[in-house]
């Protein structure tokens, strides 16, 4: 009897320490009540439809947890580097683009505790040591109907070609480089990137300065959607949630899904963080099912759990980036080349902007 009730106890308790390992694995979205009551975060992001989507996704986070959380912007390396440098770091999550947290992993953004993040419902290969993404998207090519009428655009090469599609070209001009459109440009010029070498970045910076004076080098993603709504440009090479704003608005542009360019926004925690707990609590609650239909839903960015399912109307609908069609004909750029090169290609790309 006694071996019995001894085995008995046993049992309960290896099952209750079983339970308390589960209760303490973190799942996507979730977040203690009053968890975080009496503390303050500070969001950073890139302001607009997609800053708002964002604090949107974290509206239940925010009521549960007792966090008041704040919005800054937008992300700027150096701005973040010397805050990390002075020892008074401000911000606790960044929202990058891609390439930071490959190039300052371990320097500007610190590694992340995946005991402390559900990273379970994220596709594959999307997961750095100092990141996860913050949502999929695309830059896409956008081009006015009005002036291309029976004759659009269908592909990048088109877009490089002021020849047999004249018109005015507008372009990212702020933060880093994208190495999807200056593989493009490469393309475009006949120049293959199968094995992309150094001398390779010159090439592509000539061919964006060959558009030529009428090209429009947009500051912010508002930007790029003004430009959009009033007709300014004939083709913009815009991210896809900018994209569809401007068309909910009224802009008269089609979209060349056609090589569409895939990128991918990142959540990161800067070195230095006064409460990483805290930081990393915020980035498990957004990458949770709900959280992630709400972003889609607001921005039209594809959500990164992959069994979430937001209900959008057409238009959002049409460019969201996740659909089999649009997976066959998107363009991932080579990003071990671009990290790797990153110090050369960002000073080549901001000596262009410079004008030299």
């Amino acid at each position: 009897m006694r071996l019995k009730i001894g085995r008995a106890v046993g049992l309960a308790a290896l099952l209750a320490t079983t339970a308390a390992l589960a209760q303490s694995k973190p799942v996507a979205g979730e977040v203690a009540e009053g968890s975080l009551k009496g503390k303050t975060l500070t969001f950073v992001s890139y302001g607009g439809i997609y800053q708002d989507g964002q604090i949107a996704a974290l509206k239940e986070f925010i009521d549960k947890s007792g966090v008041q959380l704040l919005s800054d912007g937008p992300t700027e390396t150096s701005k973040l580097q010397a805050q990390v440098e002075s020892g008074n770091v401000t911000w606790d999550v960044v929202d990058t683009a891609d390439f930071p947290p490959y190039v300052y992993c371990g320097k500007l953004f610190q590694k992340l505790d995946f005991s402390k993040i559900d990273i379970s419902n994220i596709p594959e290969g999307q997961v750095s040591e100092c990141s996860v993404p913050a949502m999929n998207y695309g830059v896409v090519l956008m081009y006015k109907n009005e002036t291309y009428k029976d004759n659009p655009p269908k592909s990048w090469a088109d877009f490089f070609d002021t020849e047999k599609f004249p018109g005015s070209r507008a372009i990212e001009g702020s933060g880093d480089f994208s190495g999807g459109f200056m593989e493009q440009a490469l393309l475009a010029s006949g120049q293959p990137v199968d094995n992309l070498t150094v001398a390779d970045i010159d090439k592509a910076v000539e061919k964006i300065k060959a558009i030529g004076p009428d090209t429009i080098f947009w500051k912010t993603g508002a930007e790029s959607q003004q430009l959009a709504e009033s007709g300014e440009a004939d083709m913009i090479a815009m991210w896809t949630g900018r994209a569809m704003t401007a068309v909910k608005n009224g802009a008269a542009y089609t979209p060349v899904w056609q090589d569409w360019l895939v990128v991918m926004d990142q959540l990161t925690i800067p070195m230095g963080v006064k409460d990483p707990d805290a930081a990393h609590a915020l980035i498990n609650a957004y990458l949770g099912k709900a959280s992630q239909e709400t972003l889609a839903k607001t921005t039209s960015y594809t959500p990164i759990h992959k069994d979430a399912k937001p209900e959008v109307d057409e238009i959002t609908a049409a460019f969201m980036t996740n659909t089999p069609d649009k997976l066959k004909v998107g363009y991932q750029q080579n990003i071990k080349f671009w990290v790797a090169n990153f110090e050369a290609a960002n000073e080549k790309w901001s000596a262009m902007l410079a004008g030299n």
